[in-house]
């Protein structure tokens, strides 16, 4: 379990460990890919799953799959909000698409589907270099 402190004495934002962010990223299926190239920015919803230290998800062909073979520089981005807290990670890293025979075998092992009833071919792994995250708890801001 995530080791942020939710008792009303603890600061209202907190930051979490690595492994802390990986249990929660493991915990959604829902995130946010950014992708860049030539100076324009892109954001995309993604479904996925962790599988270890690597991000999977499915794509088909098109801009997602082009920019990020073009600059395979990438940040993902997972967070939840309930009534009084919410938390957020951000990971900076590498994606590429799975080549070899097995490696996409070892994939279609795992389960990922897609949520779009559409086909998608390729599946792409981010590798991270960085992960930060922050717990945050909600409530009236305080007096000036």
């Amino acid at each position: 379990m995530a080791t942020y402190d939710t008792s009303s004495s603890a600061d209202v934002v907190q930051q979490l460990t690595v492994d802390d962010c990986w249990e929660l990223l493991r915990q959604q299926q829902l995130g946010r890919l950014v992708v860049s190239v030539s100076g324009r920015i892109d954001i995309f919803p993604i479904n996925y799953l962790v599988d270890g230290q690597r991000i999977l998800f499915r794509t088909a062909e098109g801009t997602k799959l082009v920019e990020l073979t073009i600059d395979h520089r990438v940040v993902f981005e997972v967070d939840h909000v309930d009534d009084t807290s919410g938390w957020s990670v951000v990971v900076h890293g590498n994606a590429r698409t799975l080549s070899s025979f097995a490696e996409m075998a070892a994939a279609d092992a795992l389960g990922l589907q897609s949520w779009v009833p559409t086909t998608k071919y390729n599946t792409v792994e981010i590798v991270p270099e960085e992960l930060t995250g922050r717990y945050v708890r909600f409530g009236q801001e305080p007096e000036r």
